[in-house]
């Protein structure tokens, strides 16, 4: 049995969701109502499955099956198929996250999930009519290389529904973890710590980017410094995230200036061309 995915959202995020699905088996329909979001979604599915078979990690019959997998629609009515997953990965915003969610819901989907990085599953489940179905599954940038998948689980969060998220993980090749619903959950509030004050070192002098960056790489193993990785997830992400985290947990979440500056300027990161580092 083929099983099948929605994915809400064709961005960066939604985008590598859609990829790692399709590539593990499933169909996959994705939802974005923006022409430009449906076409950036198909343009980075393509390049990635590309890239994939150029370093000999999948064969050119498999990128061709992968993109025959994907479907993309416009709205949430484009296909009346229940899907056994819906992950809602549009940005993140509390309201827009509620709204998209309870419209998701109305697809009957088996298993309903959340790809926020940072807002509550509580809050995000109080205006749905079947909360139990409903689950944080945070994935990481980029999904089609890096194999953590963060399972938050709500106070309403059903135990099957928490086996099912299990067991999708395992099926797209993630390595899971399970988390219950906290501000920043596990992973945020440890990576946007490091991120912030690593970010406070470059507002103060201490030293520069590349170096803070190599201290990490090569004194503690990490496999990215925090400025890098900020780059690549997106100083505005970045910086939402800290704002929240800073509401819920206190000031010592506080975004630098440096960040809000850099964000006011358009320097968001990868996206942009110009963070921390240039690309």
């Amino acid at each position: 049995m083929t099983h099948h995915a929605v994915v809400v959202g064709g961005g960066t995020m939604g985008a590598g969701i859609a990829y790692v699905f399709a590539q593990n088996g499933y169909r996959v329909e994705v939802v974005d109502p923006s022409a430009v979001g449906r076409q950036t979604c198909m343009d980075t599915v393509g390049r990635v499955s590309q890239r994939a078979v150029e370093q000999d990690r999948i064969s050119e019959s498999d990128a061709q099956y992968i993109r025959e997998r994907l479907t993309i629609h416009a709205e949430m009515s484009g296909s009346t198929e229940q899907p056994r997953i819906l992950v809602e990965a549009v940005p993140e915003e509390i309201e827009l996250k509620r709204r998209v969610l309870r419209e998701a819901e109305q697809r009957g989907p088996l298993l309903l999930a959340t790809n926020t990085s940072s807002i509550s599953i509580n809050a995000l489940a109080e205006s749905l009519e079947r909360p139990d179905l409903f689950l944080g599954m945070h994935f990481f940038n980029p999904v089609w290389s890096n194999p953590l998948l963060e399972i938050v689980t709500g106070s309403s969060t059903s135990a099957s529904s928490l086996a099912m998220a299990a067991d999708i993980a395992a099926e797209i090749c993630k390595e899971s973890i399970v988390v219950q619903d906290s501000p920043g959950f596990a992973s945020s509030r440890l990576g946007v710590a490091l991120g912030l004050e690593a970010i406070r070192m470059v507002e103060q002098g201490v030293a520069s980017a590349e170096d803070i960056d190599r201290a990490m790489e090569v004194g503690y193993r990490h496999p990215m410094g925090p400025l890098h990785l900020t780059d690549l997830v997106g100083l505005d992400v970045r910086l939402g995230i800290a704002r929240n985290l800073e509401r819920e947990l206190g000031s010592r979440f506080a975004p630098p200036q440096l960040l809000v500056d850099m964000v006011s300027r358009g320097e968001l990161g990868k996206k942009t061309g110009r963070g921390f580092f240039n690309w």
